[in-house]
């Protein structure tokens, strides 16, 4: 179990990183979209990094980063609902023609940040594992 849950931890923190807004967007929407998805993935990563012993565990640290990820996730919906595109884009068309699978899967995000105990580094670590799950259920579905 140990070792299950420092390589998802590992996995998250990559994910994480890539997340971040790419240079070259021109499409304000796209980049709105980068910049929200930057935001919980750069939370996800701070979490990680407590739960993974990268960063000392500081329970202020992680609730704030749980509230931002909570508010982050309940925004996907409203960023992606209008069809943008840019050459940088990473996110998949399907995005558009399966709309209520994607939305269930932010919601499953939502709900995995809510349900986050972020009081001891025990339970951060009990629920990274469904915060990288639902993380890793929309990337491999709908991300380029």
């Amino acid at each position: 179990m140990k070792f299950l849950t420092k390589g998802l931890i590992a996995g998250l923190v990559l994910v994480a990183g890539v997340a971040v807004a790419k240079e070259g967007v021109q499409d304000p929407t796209v980049k709105a979209r980068q910049e929200l998805m930057g935001t919980i993935g750069m939370n996800t990563k701070a979490l990680g990094d407590m739960a993974g012993g990268k960063a000392d565990f500081d329970a202020a640290k992680a609730q704030a980063a749980k509230e931002a990820i909570m508010a982050a996730s309940a925004e996907i919906g409203a960023k992606f609902e209008p069809q943008a595109s840019d050459p940088v884009s990473e996110a998949k068309p399907e995005i558009w023609t399966n709309w209520d699978d994607f939305v269930a899967k932010a919601g499953a995000l939502n709900a995995a940040a809510t349900a986050l105990d972020a009081s001891s580094l025990d339970s951060v670590k009990a629920g990274m594992g469904t915060i990288g799950g639902a993380c890793k259920d929309c990337h491999s579905t709908y991300r380029l």
